[in-house]
This record gives structure tokens, sequence and C-alpha cells, in this order.
């Protein structure tokens, strides 16, 4: 059914069994090779590489929507542009996809670390309620919340908080990013480049639509989705856009040396 380009069947392959190592055989794989917070003890730099092959063990939507794009859309890029051309590009936007997501999570925790540490030095209510505003919506609704700030000088109910806003941040420095989305994107985008006037055909709408359109859309609706994020929203929005920035990067790159291109 589908032609597979011999970096794409790769690729596919050892996305597939990395899902099956992660879920059936060795499940504390995500933890040494997904992409941690630079500030995280479990952060390692070859992770910019090894996130690009997992996926998330409980969602088996995430890998099979990564692996159909990229069958898709990847063997038309590798017939375009010979194997070894196609596997740099891949690897070129998923690495730039995790520095950009990095870059960007790291300065949401070190906000988020601010905002708590202001707190825990100074456990006023203030500062916890500016800190529920800020980096744990829904946290107004929490009985022991709730007590604190109407109690504030109640030693328990305040190391209560404390430790609470002390877990949020453990969570949150830990919280790994997965997939081989930002590589997708850049597949995606490239498509759009070279392919502008292709027409496709997709599940959500009803009628053909060009590739330069769609790619466009989709990049606005990732910018506004990471820009305006939903609480519980795990999403990495800024990792997609920096799949597709850095892809825009190189190909223009290429398109300079056109001596050397395709």
């Amino acid at each position: 059914m589908f032609n597979l380009t011999p970096a794409v069947r790769i690729i596919l392959i050892v996305n597939v069994a990395m899902y099956a190592m992660q879920r059936l055989v060795f499940p504390p794989i995500t933890d040494l090779l997904a992409l941690h917070n630079v500030s995280s003890s479990l952060f390692n730099p070859i992770q910019f590489v090894t996130y690009m092959f997992l996926h998330a063990v409980q969602d088996f939507g995430h890998i099979f929507s990564n692996m159909f794009a990229l069958i898709i859309f990847g063997p038309n890029l590798e017939n375009l542009w010979g194997t070894k051309r196609f596997t740099f590009f891949y690897f070129f936007t998923g690495i730039g996809a995790g520095l950009l997501y990095s870059g960007i999570n790291y300065y949401e925790y070190n906000q988020l670390y601010q905002s708590a540490l202001t707190f825990i030095q100074d456990p006023d209510p203030t500062n916890l309620v500016g800190f529920i505003n800020d980096h744990a919506p829904g946290w107004e609704s929490n009985r022991l919340v709730i007590q604190y700030l109407k109690n504030p000088d109640d030693t328990f109910l305040q190391n209560q908080c404390i430790q609470g806003v002390k877990e949020v941040l453990q969570s949150t420095v830990n919280t790994p990013m997965v997939g081989a989305s930002g590589a997708i994107f850049g597949l995606l985008m490239a498509f759009g480049m070279l392919f502008p006037n292709t027409e496709l055909f997709l599940f959500l709408i009803p009628f053909p639509i060009k590739a330069k359109y769609f790619v466009a859309l989709y990049g606005i609706f990732e910018l506004y989705s990471g820009l305006h994020r939903n609480p519980g929203d795990n999403v990495a929005h800024f990792a997609h856009i920096g799949g597709m920035l850095f892809a825009y990067i190189l190909i223009r790159y290429w398109a300079r040396q056109r001596k050397n291109f395709y």
C-alpha cells in the first residue's frame, strides 16, 4: 500500500521497536531517553536525539499519527533529496525542535521556580494566590488551600501548602517530552514548501486542500495553542513550531546552494 523509502522504513521500524520496548520490555527507558528540562537531574544532552524515538506509552494515537504522517510525507521528500539528505533533514529538524522547546521550557520553569521560591521564603496568602493564578490553575478549589487562606497563621496548613508547591516544582522539572512530532512537523513544512500545490485529502476536512494552505493553517494553530495553552494541555506545541522553523531555515539555506541542491 505504501512505497516506503530506505530511511523512512528504518525510522518507522526504530520508532515501533522503541515503543514496544517502552511498553513491554523496559519501561524505565523513557526516563533515560526522554527529553527532560535542562534543570532536571535526569537531563542528558543525548536526549535531544533519543526523545524523537519515544512516544507516550498510554496514547497509541501519539505514535500512530506520527508514523502515519511519516509514511505519507516522508517518501516524497526522500525521493526528491536522496536518503542521506533526507536523514540529515529529519535529525536537524528533530534536534532543532528539541532545542526550541527546551529553551522555552527552561524559561517557563524558571518563572515557576521564582514564584514558588517567593511563597516558600515568605508563606503569605498573597504569594500563594499569585503562584496559583500564574502556575497552578485549579488549586483555588483545593480544600487545603481554602483552609489556609482562611487561617494563614496555622503552621500545619502553611507547611502543607509549602510542601504542595515543592511537589509542583519537582513534578514539573521532571516531566519529560517525547515524540517524533518535531521532526514530523519539519517534514510537513518541507512538503508544503516543495510541493505547495499538491492537494491533500484529510479526515476532518470534507474537501481537498493545497499543502501550502494546510501547512500555514496548522502552523498558525500550533503557534496560537503554544501561546494560549489551556490547563491540562500536554502537547509540546513549541516543539512542533521548532520543527517547522528549523525546516524552513534549512530549506532556504539549501535553496541558496542550488549547485548542490537536490
